[in-house]
């Protein structure tokens, strides 16, 4: 079990953004984009090394729903229907504490393979 554990998650009134707040007074803004592209669900992640999927267009999509998984993490619902990652209190506190840096990733590939955060471009 992690040493981290939220004391409160909050959808943002606009659907784009998920705070949590962890039980040493840690807060972290996470934005719905990031949560959707970054999800650890074998849609995104593949189901072995070197199947990680880009997934282009999600600049506006919204949260729709967070449901708890057991005592150790939530499942993030998205207005694109994508509903099936498990996000743990660990992988929350490493988007908190890395977001921008794996979100810059995450760019990178999009360039890298001409896609968009706003339209849904073919590979090259």
């Amino acid at each position: 079990m992690s040493e981290f554990w939220p004391t409160q998650i909050k959808v943002a009134k606009n659907r784009q953004a998920l705070t949590v707040t962890f039980n040493d007074d840690v807060a972290y803004q996470l934005s719905a984009e990031m949560l959707r592209v970054l999800s650890p669900s074998a849609e995104v992640q593949g189901h072995g090394p070197g199947q990680k999927l880009t997934v282009p267009g999600k600049r506006n999509v919204a949260i729709v729903s967070v449901q708890p998984t057991g005592n150790y993490a939530i499942r993030i619902g998205f207005d694109d229907g994508h509903d099936t990652g498990i996000f743990t209190w660990t992988y929350l506190r490493e988007l908190g504490a890395r977001g921008d840096e794996l979100f810059a990733g995450y760019e990178r590939d999009l360039a890298d393979k001409g896609m968009s955060r706003d339209v849904s471009a073919k590979p090259r």
